[in-house]
């Protein structure tokens, strides 16, 4: 660790912020995350990804953050080696999802659906990327096998809907009572209510005793325009160029897009 260096808390997104489309990771990301870590500042994750899926990720990356936000901040995971994943459950909001649920379901009864719990283990019907990548992921056979009192994350996909539809039918259930995000054209992430990346990286500011003004959040999706807007009031919140004129007008500045660099040549600039 370099002395005298006042650590900055640096979040990241990952899918179209820290890996491609395709899943492939920028190797001057890896390094850039490596030299800041070495330089005694806290780097971590910030995503709507499942536990599983966020620790493939950040094993490539080769770092093992002390905490990590997951499932859009519903949970926070802690570093333990002695657990067989090396990370443990901190902190899980959860939230009763079976009228939101039943209500889309008769909005867009072709959808997929998808209900993570607080466990990490995420039932589906229809299909979902993440289906065989992992044991915690179960496909179920009716939609009211997904029906729960307590889930941390719901996923609704509807590939074949366009985002103006998918957007209408937000509207019209009235989904302000949740945290929701169209993360991408058929993808809606709803959360517990007032539960979002930014209120879980602001309890990781606090734990690190890091200040408002050194705070940086990079994301590229609308479920990253809360973590944006917390990061840029006082430090730098930033977003990839590649993402939707909303996620830039939420940020305090705007990097290139994933595929030309945006990640790492903005780490750089630390």
């Amino acid at each position: 660790m370099t002395t005298g260096v006042q650590p900055w808390l640096i979040a990241i997104d990952i899918d179209g912020t820290m890996v491609s489309d395709y899943g492939v990771m920028n190797p001057w990301t890896k390094r850039e995350v490596a030299r800041l870590v070495a330089d005694g500042h806290k780097v971590t994750i910030a995503t709507g990804r499942s536990v599983p899926m966020t620790l493939s990720v950040v094993a490539d990356l080769g770092i093992t953050p002390e905490f990590m936000v997951c499932a859009n901040g519903a949970i926070i995971v802690r570093h333990d080696a002695s657990s067989p994943t090396l990370y443990v459950r901190d902190a899980v909001e959860v939230f009763n999802p079976t009228e939101i649920l039943t209500a889309i379901h008769r909005s867009i009864p072709d959808a997929n659906y998808a209900v993570e719990d607080e466990e990490g283990v995420l039932r589906y019907i229809g299909w979902f990327p993440e289906a065989g990548l992992n044991v915690n992921v179960i496909k179920v056979d009716k939609f009211e096998d997904l029906l729960t009192d307590e889930a941390t994350r719901v996923v609704v996909i509807a590939p074949t809907s366009r985002e103006d539809y998918f957007t209408d039918v937000v509207a019209t259930l009235g989904l302000h009572k949740v945290t929701y995000s169209i993360g991408y054209t058929s993808w809606l992430d709803i959360g517990p209510q007032g539960i979002n990346k930014a209120t879980a990286l602001e309890q990781l500011r606090q734990r690190w005793g890091i200040p408002r003004e050194r705070v940086m959040a990079i994301g590229d999706g609308r479920n990253d325009i809360d973590m944006l807007e917390w990061a840029g009031e006082f430090g730098r919140g930033v977003a990839m160029g590649q993402g939707p004129e909303e996620v830039r007008n939420a940020a305090s500045e705007v990097t290139l897009d994933e595929a030309e660099g945006g990640l790492p040549s903005v780490l750089a600039t630390i």
